[in-house]
């Protein structure tokens, strides 16, 4: 009992002097104290730094619509400033219609993204038929011929080989191409694309397939997407593509179907297509002075036609002022 007497008798003396100190430190009466014993505490004062806000940058120019925009012999138009998403002209943009070839896109894409790209494909007999028996447009793939996915990727943008497309979902699809066409409206519907089915991984269109049709907007939001990985933009910005003959595939030589390569300056891809339900139809993008226009063309009347209204747009979207983003 007495311990704990003597412990709180200190604890109370110990409090006493902290509040005699602190007293003496911050009252006048502590300082005159202090001061009649010549102790003298610090006055110095903080001298308090002075704050520069940073400047706010300005907003950075957008190409901003100005004027009608050019009319083209197309059902569906829509143009994209890429840098910022800014939609330019949009022509019955949100209408389902057929994609043809476009469909490689996203067969591409889904390759791209879950496979080794070294993965040795055979090819087979039944790919080949596929794309000459429906008349579609084939990269002239030889029965038993093994080439990588890296290179069938090629095969599949540039000539728009259907072969290429059938061996590649077969293959990843483990042997059914329907479980690789669950994983293209998969990723479709992650992708917000809700305008958008797949019955196939070429774009053909057949009896028996089921539903198979976008929009211009969903064409090309995906498009906008696959330009982000870096593959698929080299392999669709590419002309020609060589296979040399190795003693388990025969030489490879293929040019891209897309002409805007080759006559339209800064061009980066991307895919066309055609077949008698989808009409003739081109995704198209291109660089100029550090911005990146990502068009849409869907049932034109022809691979001309297509191709020059596809100039026009571009040439019409490039034109257009830069101004600051109105608030």
């Amino acid at each position: 009992m007495r311990r704990r007497i003597f412990a709180v008798i200190l604890l109370l003396l110990a409090i006493c002097i902290a509040s005699a100190t602190l007293i003496l430190a911050i009252t006048p009466f502590g300082n005159r104290l202090l001061g009649s014993a010549g102790i003298t505490l610090s006055t110095t004062t903080l001298t308090p730094i002075p704050y520069t806000p940073t400047p706010t940058p300005p907003p950075k120019p957008v190409l901003t619509v100005k004027g009608t925009p050019p009319k083209i012999q197309a059902t569906a138009v829509y143009l994209m400033d890429m840098d910022t998403g800014n939609v330019l002209i949009n022509t019955d943009g949100e209408k389902t219609l057929a994609m043809a070839s476009t469909t490689k896109i996203m067969t591409a894409l889904i390759a791209i993204q879950t496979a080794d790209l070294d993965q040795m494909m055979t090819i087979q007999q039944s790919d080949i038929d596929h794309a000459l028996l429906n008349d579609g447009s084939n990269a002239a793939l030889r029965t038993n011929d093994k080439l990588s996915l890296r290179d069938l990727l090629y095969a599949l943008m540039l000539p728009s080989g259907d072969d290429a497309a059938t061996t590649i979902a077969r293959v990843l699809g483990g042997g059914s191409i329907a479980n690789f066409v669950t994983r293209m409206n998969l990723f479709a519907y992650r992708l917000h694309l809700f305008q958008t089915h797949f019955s196939n991984p070429d774009g053909l269109t057949l009896d028996g397939d089921g539903p198979h049709y976008t929009t211009a907007a969903d064409l090309a939001h995906l498009t906008r997407y696959a330009l982000s990985v870096p593959l698929f933009a080299q392999i669709v910005k590419t002309p020609t593509y060589t296979v040399s003959a190795t003693n388990h595939n025969h030489l490879y030589h293929w040019s891209n179907t897309n002409l805007l390569l080759t006559t339209y300056t800064g061009t980066d891809g991307v895919k066309t297509g055609h077949t008698f339900a989808a009409g003739y139809c081109l995704v198209f993008a291109a660089t100029r002075n550090g911005h990146t226009l990502l068009g849409i063309i869907l049932n034109s009347p022809s691979e001309t036609q297509r191709n020059k209204d596809a100039i026009t747009v571009l040439n019409w979207g490039f034109a257009l002022p830069l101004l600051p983003p109105t608030p």
